[in-house]
């Protein structure tokens, strides 16, 4: 059905060779209009997030790359570091950007200066003012009020540090802390190597605190620019000076390390980190060693500027171009690299593995697949396949598909099964060969149809005995799940439904056509939840959790958080965009879905004041997702409900939601408004303000919009030049799109599919300020075979 629907969809482009784009014919053409920014790394700040909402952090990585090196204000906390605070306990290695648990935050270093008399943080904090920090992609740089400068850099699997401590200091010390980070940590050593050196490990895990049995370890080498005049270890809260190794006792493990001011001011460490051990620490040390600090602050700095001209824009406000940036910045974080230079990796099994091809890991699916996954697709094609090929490791070493993966461990945090949709989109764009492909396909399979034999390690789909059976995940309140299926079974099944129909169209692809078949009637699974007589908000119908037998379990009521996750019936009604046209039956038709919808986001509001209807009418608190009828822009289930309107037949009012929604994000410290969870609300915004974004996740296809700058410009890594131009557009006003063409002609309907947009040269959007019919019933297609 699917692709008898494209094949009549082709027919709606127009094809005219006068058409063509002037600029993208004529070489060297002069530049009109809005310019691009020549450094767009100027416009990043990355101090957007970092509080308890956002929880990002401002320090330096490379993208996509094993380090982060940043400091941090607290412990045990969602966000190690937050910008209201003023004090900073040390700069540690990994961190992960918007998670909603504590974790990472691992092998922490502090200057200090004098006498060292104790191994407690808190100690040895240092105060600090935001007007003496430098924060940029890839490096960052704080003048503490003690007069010690701390400046960091980071290469892919690397950070770099120089201090600088006041003239006349009488003691220079940096003190390294591996028994103690941001999340749990088990066990730690340390060892003072030479005179030099300072090597070791520790272990951390149980994010979230759901199994409570995922472990990593990060190993790392630390070599420093000057020797040691004096040094000494730590176990808990007994310092032993002069001695060369420690571990950790029941909170703490670490090494000072003093130098002679005699030597000068500056004190250097290039730190190399490993998740498969001290020698690859050391090997990835040494491969990676700048030729000074500044040529490794240079380096980052021409990598991130690198990556963010993939996607560049022009026009709009210096306030627009400051949040995308930054927005795009965090989208390209993660997943991380867990390879060595030599690609030996720590697999799931515990086992140290060689890969062809770089290991990513930190896969928080849930959130990402969503979102940021199709970024990653678009604008990083080589290392979206390669972050394919990672997930298919995890299978072959640990036996099963990740949810969310921390290191080489299964977190089994979160619900549904977003792997699913998360490898159809890369195999749906072509970035996966025959070979990867299969092998996926038979872990996916496996995933959908069969549950682990120990969900301690891997949960997997646990509702997939009354799932299979019956078309629904039957409800099960199950001692120590906090976030397993069968206590999230109202949002659970329709997670289930979503992947198991975008797996229909791999299976359809490869030529599984039995296999095909089974998956394709699971599409409409979610019709099996929905309750015809569940009124709310004076609609009838809406989507409940059911007992194995049929029955409904718990409160019906859908402002009610129930079995859904993170969210409400209200809220989850929505998920069902693979076939909005059998949901939309079920709501009594489109113009009633429409009217949903309208209440939803409060549409008469959002066309009068839509920074009003963000504020007062949605979901605006980041941790405020339970018991509420309306949209939510700060959890991920509901990112692809703006775009429901392309099915309702008033695609014109995605433009104006997406308008309102802009106004919940901001170019200060408190601009994200909810948790960015790896770059996934990140990548949200970019696609908003851009003017693609794909609602189906599996589908490959993007749905368009009124873009909110002058010109986005898109340049896949080897891929040919996208350009959207769209003069005259504004994150200020509400627009609309009156029209499109692309170099193939003019688009009558209200998408393109990956490899439209691929061919597309320049798309041209003509704006409105008054409500259009373009795209009217031209959605896209189901997303069943």
């Amino acid at each position: 059905m699917r692709a008898l629907q494209r094949a009549f969809t082709t027919l709606l482009i127009t094809t005219t060779l006068a058409a063509v784009s002037v600029t993208s014919g004529v070489a060297g053409a002069a530049e009109q209009g809005p310019r691009f920014a020549a450094d767009p790394t100027a416009l990043v700040d990355t101090s957007i997030g970092n509080n308890g909402d956002g929880t990002t952090f401002p320090g330096a990585a490379a993208p996509f790359g094993m380090v982060q090196l940043s400091p941090d204000t607290q412990l045990n906390k969602y966000a190690s570091y937050d910008y209201a605070q003023d004090t900073i306990l040390g700069f540690s290695h990994t961190h992960l950007s918007g998670v909603g648990c504590q974790t990472m935050g691992n092998v922490r270093f502090m200057p200090t200066t004098g006498a060292v008399t104790s191994s407690d943080p808190e100690t040895y904090a240092a105060k600090f003012s935001h007007d003496n920090e430098t924060r940029t992609p890839g490096s960052y740089g704080v003048t503490f009020d003690n007069g010690i400068r701390a400046e960091l850099a980071a290469t892919e699997r690397t950070g770099q540090h120089r201090y600088t401590f006041p003239a006349g200091s009488d003691a220079q010390n940096v003190l390294i802390e591996t028994g103690e980070s941001n999340g749990s940590t088990y066990a730690g050593d340390i060892e003072v190597v030479g005179k030099d050196t300072v090597e070791g490990w520790l272990q951390g895990g149980n994010f979230c605190g759901e199994t409570g049995k995922e472990r990593y370890r990060v190993y790392f080498s630390a070599k420093f620019d000057r020797t040691f005049s004096t040094f000494g270890t730590w176990s808990d809260d007994t310092l032993a000076p002069g001695t060369r190794e420690a571990s950790r006792g029941t909170q703490r493990a670490g090494a000072w390390l003093s130098f002679d001011p005699a030597g000068g001011d500056q004190v250097g460490s290039s730190v190399g980190l490993s998740y498969t051990s001290v020698d690859g620490a050391r090997l990835n040390r040494r491969a990676e060693q700048p030729a000074s600090f500044d040529k490794a602050r240079s380096g980052a700095h021409d990598a991130w500027r690198d990556e963010l001209n993939r996607m560049r824009v022009a026009g709009g406000s210096t306030a627009d171009q400051r949040t995308y940036y930054s927005a795009l910045y965090h989208s390209l974080l993660h997943p991380s690299i867990g390879s060595d230079v030599d690609n030996r990796y720590r697999g799931f099994d515990d086992k140290v593995h060689r890969s062809d091809a770089t290991y990513y890991q930190m896969f928080s699916l849930w959130d990402t697949y969503r979102s940021q996954n199709q970024l990653v697709a678009l604008i990083a094609p080589d290392k979206a396949t390669d972050m394919a090929k990672s997930v298919l490791r995890v299978h072959e070493d640990g036996g099963w598909v990740p949810r969310w993966g921390l290191g080489n461990g299964e977190t089994n945090v979160m619900s549904g099964d977003p792997v699913t949709p998360w490898v159809v989109d890369l195999y749906n764009r072509g970035l996966l060969d025959d070979h990867t492909s299969r092998r996926l396909f038979d872990a996916l399979w496996k995933n959908v149809n069969e549950v682990p034999s120990d969900q301690s390690a891997f949960r997997g789909r646990d509702g997939n005995p009354t799932y299979v059976e019956n078309g629904w995940v039957g409800y099960q309140d199950l001692p120590g799940y906090t976030y397993g299926d069968s206590r999230q079974a109202g949002s659970a099944t329709l997670e289930y439904a979503l992947a198991d129909c975008a797996l229909s169209t791999m299976a359809d692809g490869l030529g599984y056509r039995d296999k095909a078949a089974k998956l394709a009637p699971r599409c409409d699974n979610f019709a099996k939840l929905w309750d015809a007589d569940v009124t709310s908000e004076g609609f009838s119908g809406f989507p409940v959790t059911r007992n194995a037998d049929g029955t409904v379990a718990g409160d019906p009521d859908p402002t009610q958080s129930g079995a859904f996750h993170e969210g409400t019936a209200w809220q989850y009604q929505w998920l069902a965009q693979q076939d909005p046209e059998a949901l939309f039956g079920l709501m009594g038709g489109q113009e009633k879905a429409e009217q949903r919808l309208d209440t939803f986001f409060d549409m008469p509001t959002v066309l009068t004041d839509p920074a009003k209807a963000a504020s007062d009418s949605w979901v605006t608190g980041a941790y405020d997702y339970h018991n509420n009828f309306a949209f939510n822009p700060n959890n991920e289930p509901d990112f692809h409900a703006p775009w429901m309107y392309a099915w309702t037949g008033a695609p014109w009012k995605t433009s104006a939601v997406l308008r309102a929604m802009r106004t919940l994000f901001t170019d200060d410290a408190y601009g994200m408004p909810g948790n960015d969870d790896l770059g996934a609300t990140s990548s949200l915004l970019v696609f908003a303000m851009a003017g693609v974004f794909e609602a189906q996740p599996g589908s490959a296809d993007y749905i368009v919009s009124a873009p909110m700058f002058d010109k986005v410009e898109i340049r896949p890594e080897h891929g040919r030049r996208i350009r959207i131009e769209a003069p005259g557009a504004s994150a200020s006003k509400l627009q609309y799109v009156s029209s499109v063409s692309t170099d193939r002609g003019r688009l009558h309907r209200s998408w393109l599919s990956h490899k439209e947009l691929l061919h597309s040269g320049t798309i041209r959007i003509k704006l409105s300020g008054k409500p259009t019919n373009w795209g009217v019933d031209a959605a896209p297609p189901a997303l069943a075979p």
